[in-house]
């Protein structure tokens, strides 16, 4: 039975970590998946960068047995989305708003979380049915955007992607993000196997975000 888009969502901001995934083949991801899953991280973006991706997330859906949202990443128009969506996404991630795309998830029902990097755009976003936005890229625009944008805009769900780091986290999370998206700053030991410190990893951020909610 698939997962209704309000679970996806309170998923994905009670754990406040989305794993960004760039693997190089299905097994690398499911390894990530693993590792990822044991450090309590809620949710993976399996990137439309990756070589099949679509045929990572599902085989991610079949193979893997934990308890672990899939969603698709770097997706940038309606007909990529809904390839997404067959292969098993629960969620879809875009680095800019496409409003087909906004259509297409809602139609369905699954939570679409496009980039924003105005606050114009942010509202766009949220006018086409965006319950959380991805501030994109993070690295440039800094937990200093979260806040300002949280001023006219307390309503607004931000969740930063980009340049979220341990030493961050407190800054993105205090700033007032719903959720981090975190990428190589986390995966960066599967390029060598060792998924031991994404495990790892993946507890301190989870811990970090908690200790700086509290």
């Amino acid at each position: 039975m698939a997962i209704v888009k309000i679970e996806v969502l309170r998923r994905i901001t009670a754990s406040g970590l989305v794993a960004v995934i760039r693997a190089e083949s299905p097994e690398q991801a499911a390894h990530i998946a693993d590792a990822c899953a044991l450090g309590g991280v809620a949710a993976l973006e399996i990137t439309f960068t990756v070589p099949g991706a679509a045929g990572v997330i599902e085989h991610l859906a079949k193979k893997c047995s934990h308890d672990i949202l899939l969603g698709a990443g770097t997706v940038l128009d309606p007909e990529t989305a809904r390839i997404a969506i067959l292969a098993g996404a629960q969620f879809i991630v875009s680095p800019a708003l496409n409003p087909e795309t906004a259509r297409l998830c809602n139609r369905y029902q699954i939570p679409y979380m496009p980039g924003a990097a105005t606050i114009r755009e942010v509202i766009e976003a949220m006018e086409c049915g965006a319950e959380i936005v991805k501030v994109f890229p993070g690295e440039i625009l800094g937990p200093a955007f979260v806040k300002a944008v949280k001023g006219p805009l307390p309503q607004a769900h931000l969740m930063p992607t980009g340049g979220v780091s341990l030493e961050n986290v407190a800054q993105w999370i205090k700033a007032g993000s719903v959720a981090l998206g975190v990428g190589g700053n986390l995966t960066a030991g599967a390029k060598s196997g060792d998924y031991a410190t994404i495990t790892k990893l993946a507890r301190q951020f989870v811990e970090k975000i908690k200790e700086a909610r509290d």
